[in-house]
């Protein structure tokens, strides 16, 4: 599963990529021999459950200055809204610097240390403080990140709807508009996406509530919120919450579109979907917020072992996104992808609970791509056992 990286790759089989280039479609796949018991991804390495990335640039105000609180252990962070129902934030805040082969964004990774979590939020806070009032024909005023989640499953699949509607124009908007290659996404698209991922954790958390709320939702996004509540289920279940101060680094993702481009050329190259590639990614390291490495000693964006990375590195550095998808890529086909994904992603992470949300997630950024941008907006949450903490975000 997901972990967390400080060290470079070592050495490969082939001549290291490039970094700075971008995707070349003239590249030959590198495909090595299949792993052995000895060589595949440790089970317990990687991202899973408690963790849940975190924004880019100056909207990542919460982590600025000092180090963070979270778990060198991948089962620990919990992501795809794993965690307990109520977000406590993190004290402290991060530094900016500059991250490994940035493609446009400039911001550092970080790294923080805080006391453990103070208190736990038992309750979440009354929903009546949860969105602003608009006049009509205004478009409606994004909600805070600490707005109110609803309890009840009516409210709740309002909410819900509400919130998954306007995200999905927040995203057309910044698509049609922005820049999601080179700049950050626009304050709406966080604070969309992180009140969808909140909802998402209290369903994930409360499941008798979240049987009566898909019954008010409407067909399609009944069973998106599904996928999503049984992804963040399978990885839950994987955590196991710290306690004391860790040490936790995490830095701003590369820009949407700059991964979305290598996601793609990784599918021509080696034939894996790069829907699966991006889940994969989102459930390690949530597209590469998370930069410490897992307790089994996984390392990079993609978590990998240090002897799986020396056979399907190709020579590149763990440390470094493009020659992390490439690799994962590399991995995954040696492993039976495309003919078979539940065995190469159980190969990449015995459990079939992580198989399961993996492709539980990629179904839902192949039904929609804009899927793709609302996960990359997800937040980096830290079970702990005193509460949740977040990480990252606004």
């Amino acid at each position: 599963m997901p972990a967390w990286p400080v060290a470079s790759g070592g050495p490969g089989t082939s001549k290291r990529p490039d970094p700075s280039r971008g995707p070349n479609a003239s590249e030959k796949a590198a495909v090595s021999r299949r792993p052995n018991a000895s060589e595949k991804a440790n089970p317990s390495g990687g991202p899973d459950g408690p963790a849940e990335g975190g924004s880019s640039g100056s909207r990542a105000g919460r982590s600025r200055g000092r180090p963070l609180i979270a778990s060198l252990v991948g089962l620990v962070v919990a992501i795809s809204g794993c965690a307990t129902s109520q977000d406590v934030a993190a004290q402290g805040s991060v530094s900016q610097g500059t991250s490994p082969n940035t493609a446009s964004q400039g911001a550092p990774s970080r790294s923080a240390t805080t006391p453990a979590a103070p208190g736990q939020e038992t309750a979440p806070p009354a929903e009546k403080s949860s969105r602003q009032t608009t006049p009509a024909g205004q478009v409606p005023a994004p909600p805070s990140p600490k707005a109110a989640i609803p309890t009840d499953p009516a409210r709740l699949a309002r909410s819900l709807a509400t919130t998954t509607a306007e995200l999905r124009r927040a995203i057309d908007a910044w698509r049609r508009d922005g820049d999601p290659g080179k700049g950050e996404p626009p304050e709406p698209v966080v604070l969309l996406a992180l009140h969808q991922q909140r909802i998402y954790r209290y369903l994930i958390l409360n499941p008798k509530v979240a049987a009566r709320t898909y019954a008010k939702l409407p067909k399609a996004l009944a069973r998106q919120a599904k996928d999503n509540v049984t992804a963040g289920r399978d990885l839950r279940s994987l955590v196991r919450p710290i306690s004391g101060a860790v040490k936790f680094r995490v830095q701003p993702p590369k820009p949407a579109d700059f991964l979305l481009d290598h996601f793609r050329y990784a599918e021509r190259r080696f034939g894996v979907e790069w829907e699966v590639l991006a889940a994969v990614m989102f459930v390690e390291t949530k597209f590469g917020r998370v930069r410490s490495p897992s307790h089994t000693g996984a390392k990079g964006p993609m978590q990998f072992m240090p002897r799986t990375w020396d056979a399907y590195g190709m020579g590149g550095d763990i440390q470094d996104t493009r020659d992390s998808l490439l690799a994962a890529a590399n991995y995954l086909r040696a492993s039976g992808a495309p003919r078979d994904y539940r065995r190469a992603l159980y190969a990449y992470n015995h459990s079939q609970a992580y198989v399961n949300a993996v492709l539980l997630h990629a179904r839902q950024i192949k039904q929609d791509i804009r899927n793709y941008y609302a996960y990359y907006n997800w937040q980096v949450f830290v079970v702990t056992t005193r509460g949740d903490r977040r990480l990252t975000g606004p």
